[in-house]
C-alpha cells in the first residue's frame, strides 16, 4: 500500500528531444527525435511506481531527466514542491543528496580505480556531511545493511561478483539517506538466483527507511511483485497507468494487453484473456512521423481516427488512466 498521500515527485508535460545526427547532412539543422513526449505523472511518498516498456521507449531517459542528469527540452519536475528544471547548481546540489540512482550495469557504474569504501563514501565527502572517523562508522553500517562484509572496503570492484557490485551500488545510493531512488533495471544483468535477493533487499530498505522508488524495468513478472502502481510506456509516451493489480487484471490499452501476453508462467505463457490483442507488424523507426496515436501502426483494432488524432491520456476509472480512442 502507498504509505502516504503526499506527492514527493511531480512531473508536468516533460519533453526531451535528441538530435538525429547524420554525417552526410551535418551542415543542415538535424531532425529531432522525441525520447519523452509530454509525460505527466506523480509519485507519492513511500510508494514504488514502476515504468515498463520495450527497450528504447524512453524509460531510462525519463529517470535521468527527473534527476536533471539530462536537462529537459520543456516541462517541469517538482521534488518536494521544489521546481528543479530551472534551479541553479548551488541550490540543486543539496537536493541531489535526497535523490539517487541505482544503475543497470553495476560494473560500468563503479570506478575501477577506487576501492569499494571510496566509492560508497564519495557522496558523503562531496556533500561534506561527515568527518573521517564518522565516515568509517557509516561505511561499516552501510556494508552491513546491504549484506556485505565491512572488512572488504579496501578491495576493488574487479574482486567482486556482479551481485556484490550491485549491493555496492545500493549502498552508495542510500549513503546520503535519500528520500527518492530511481532503480534503472537494477536486476537485469544479474543471475536469476541473485535477482530475488536484490529485490528483497530493496524492499527491506524501503520498509526500513520509507524510501520512494521509481522502478524502471521490462520484466513484468517482477514489476507485479515490487510495485504499487505501474505506468506503461511506448515511444516516449504513457499509454496506461494505474494500480498494479488493476493494470494486470483489467488492462484497457491494446499495448498493455499485448505486453501482458508475453509474461511467462512456470508452465506456459499466460493465457490470453478475452478481448486482449497481439502486436502486429514492426515498431516504427524513431524518424517516422506519426500524427496520431504512436501505437496505431501496430494496433490491430486501430480506428481511422487513431492515425490522425493523438488520444488524450485520461482517467477511465479511479486512479486508472489510459490514452486510447477505443476507450
Amino acid at each position: 500500500m502507498i504509505q502516504e498521500t503526499r506527492k514527493l515527485v511531480r512531473v508536468e508535460q516533460l519533453k526531451k528531444d535528441f538530435p538525429l545526427v547524420s554525417g552526410l547532412h551535418w551542415h543542415h539543422k538535424p531532425m529531432m527525435i522525441s525520447a519523452l513526449d509530454n509525460v505527466s505523472f506523480d509519485i507519492y511518498k513511500g510508494e514504488t511506481l514502476a515504468v515498463v516498456g520495450e527497450s528504447g521507449c524512453g524509460k531510462t531517459t525519463l529517470g535521468r531527466t527527473i534527476l536533471q542528469i539530462c536537462k529537459p527540452t520543456s516541462g517541469k519536475v517538482y521534488f518536494d514542491d521544489i521546481e528543479l528544471t530551472h534551479l541553479p547548481p548551488q541550490k540543486m546540489r543539496p537536493l541531489r543528496a535526497r535523490m539517487q540512482m541505482i544503475f543497470q550495469n553495476p560494473a560500468n557504474s563503479l570506478n575501477p580505480r577506487m576501492t569499494i569504501g571510496e566509492i560508497i563514501s564519495e557522496g558523503l565527502i562531496i556533500q561534506n556531511l561527515l568527518h573521517s572517523p564518522d565516515i568509517e562508522t557509516r561505511l561499516s553500517e552501510l556494508m552491513n545493511l546491504v549484506g556485505l562484509n565491512p572488512t572488504l572496503i579496501n578491495r576493488f570492484p574487479h574482486e567482486f561478483s556482479t551481485g556484490q557490485l550491485q549491493r555496492v551500488g545500493i549502498a552508495r545510493a542510500i549513503s546520503l539517506n535519500p528520500d527518492f531512488i530511481i532503480c534503472d533495471e537494477p536486476i537485469t544483468s544479474l543471475d536469476v538466483s541473485i535477482q530475488a535477493q536484490i529485490i528483497n533487499l530493496l524492499m527491506d530498505l524501503q520498509n526500513k527507511f520509507g524510501l520512494t522508488y521509481l522502478y524502471i524495468s521490462h520484466d513484468l513478472s517482477m514489476v507485479h511483485y515490487v510495485s504499487h502502481r505501474v505506468a506503461v510506456m511506448y515511444l516516449g509516451k504513457f499509454m496506461e497507468m494505474g494500480k498494479t493489480d488493476t493494470i494486470f487484471s483489467q488492462p484497457v490499452h491494446p499495448y498493455t494487453q499485448a505486453l501482458l501476453t508475453t509474461i511467462l508462467s512456470p508452465k506456459s505463457r499466460v493465457k490470453k484473456k478475452p478481448g486482449m490483442v497481439a502486436i502486429l507488424g514492426e515498431k516504427p523507426g524513431p524518424d517516422t512521423p506519426l500524427q496520431g496515436c504512436k501505437f496505431c501502426t501496430l494496433c490491430p483494432i486501430a480506428l481511422e481516427l487513431c492515425f490522425h488524432n493523438e488520444p488524450i491520456f485520461k482517467q477511465v476509472a479511479d486512479g486508472h488512466f489510459a490514452a486510447c480512442h477505443r476507450i
